[in-house]
């Protein structure tokens, strides 16, 4: 007799939308939003820890989408509060405004190299967007949108638009697209609970 299991998915779409949300919420309003210790630290915990649990439940469901999903952008969470903070924490570097000011042992990246880290990670979205074609359409709108952003995000960083209206306009882009990772993960749980579809996917 096969164990019952739940669905992980959930947990890992409402750690990457709300945490997705609050780090837009910056880059749409950099002046009223910082980035502060809220963010990094959903970053950490929610954006990343709870999604790779997510991905190994994946895993043992047999879910090779969902497991390299939420495992990927767990740590891409994990990742990029680590390029945020390793250059504060060890001596010789300068954190301002991503660009290191004499060499040491952790250097913040420059504007040009995070372009080169957001464009793999759009790539790999863009891929990643293939597969999830073949789920529904709140799925599918997630992924494409989040490739759309990565890619917005990259030419800002290429760009050094950094604060200009196409900046911001990424991080409107962002809200939608994790606003669209909360809907799908709440109406997921509803619509389990209630056996019907009561929000449509």
């Amino acid at each position: 007799m096969e164990k019952a299991s739940c669905n992980p998915a959930p947990l890992g779409l409402l750690g990457f939308g709300m945490t997705t949300i609050l780090l837009n919420l910056h880059n749409a309003m950099p002046e009223s939003i910082p980035l502060n210790s809220v963010i990094l630290a959903m970053g950490i915990f929610y954006g990343g820890i709870a999604q790779v649990i997510a991905g190994i439940m994946e895993f043992k469901k047999d879910n090779t989408f969902g497991f390299t999903a939420f495992i990927s952008y767990g740590f891409f969470w994990i990742t990029l509060v680590g390029i945020w903070l390793l250059p504060a924490i060890f001596p010789g570097t300068a954190a301002a405004q991503g660009v290191a000011a004499v060499p040491g042992p952790a250097q913040a990246p420059s504007h040009m190299f995070m372009g080169y880290f957001l464009a793999t990670w759009g790539l790999f979205t863009a891929f990643m967007t293939v597969g999830a074609w073949k789920g529904n359409y709140t799925l599918r709108f997630i992924f494409a949108s989040l490739t759309v952003l990565f890619a917005m995000l990259a030419i800002r960083d290429f760009a050094g638009l950094h604060g200009t209206a196409f900046a911001k306009l990424a991080g409107w882009e962002g809200l939608v697209c994790g606003a669209s990772a909360f809907y799908l993960a709440v109406a997921e749980v509803i619509n389990e609970k209630y056996g019907k579809t009561v929000l449509p996917v």
